[in-house]
């Protein structure tokens, strides 16, 4: 697996360019805002771009999904069901915080989780992880967990914007994500990585002692 991550817009979302090494083709995930460089990313590693996936529909997590989109006929954009109602609010959301979104296109597929999609010779696992928004999902490819803004290193996700829920989200990490082994590595949608095992001893909102 290649896997490349880059910080991108001014709310610093991480989004991951993920390739198949035998195919080199790819799907990037949550490409939320400078899609010239992830662009120039892709090209760089010799990577096809066949797939867009989004964790959720937060606007800073889609900014780029139509110029990547764009980019190559017959990209792929999935999403889950419950969030692409956000898809078409992104510019007015991200007024709110002085901020000029361009509205994403719609998805090719919705997902519901449980889903395992493949790009190349990778095999995604789709976890339904709500909480943060109605349609949070966490993406498993091999031990690396894409964990959209569900699950954070020391931390976890807001739930105090619209269809966030904290009990839900404390449900998801701990039924959906703490199954899985601790060594897996997880890559947040903001900040450092972490892994599971680490956040089941420390996170202080989800963690054994909480």
């Amino acid at each position: 697996m290649i896997l490349d991550a880059h910080v991108v817009g001014p709310l610093q979302v991480n989004s991951f360019i993920v390739g198949c090494e035998a195919t080199k083709e790819a799907l990037v995930i949550d490409p939320g805002e400078e899609g010239e460089r992830i662009l120039a990313r892709l090209a760089a590693l010799g990577l096809q771009l066949k797939m867009i996936i989004n964790t959720h529909g937060h606007f800073d997590h889609i900014g780029a999904n139509r110029l990547l989109m764009d980019s190559a006929r017959g990209v792929e954009f999935l999403i889950h069901s419950a969030d692409a109602e956000l898809l078409p609010k992104a510019k007015e959301h991200g007024r709110k915080y002085g901020l000029d979104v361009r509205v994403s296109p719609s998805p090719t597929q919705l997902l519901q989780g449980g889903e395992t999609i493949t790009v190349g010779t990778l095999k995604i696992q789709v976890i339904a992880t709500p909480g943060h928004t109605p349609g949070g999902i966490s993406l498993l490819i091999d031990d690396h967990l894409f964990s959209g803004d569900t699950l954070f290193a020391d931390s976890v996700g807001r739930t105090d914007l619209p269809g966030g829920d904290h009990d839900t989200l404390v449900a998801s990490i701990r039924k959906g994500l703490f199954v899985l082994p601790d060594a897996t590595i997880v890559h947040p949608g903001h900040g450092p990585d972490t892994t599971i095992g680490r956040e089941k001893r420390l996170n202080p909102y989800v963690g054994i002692g909480a």
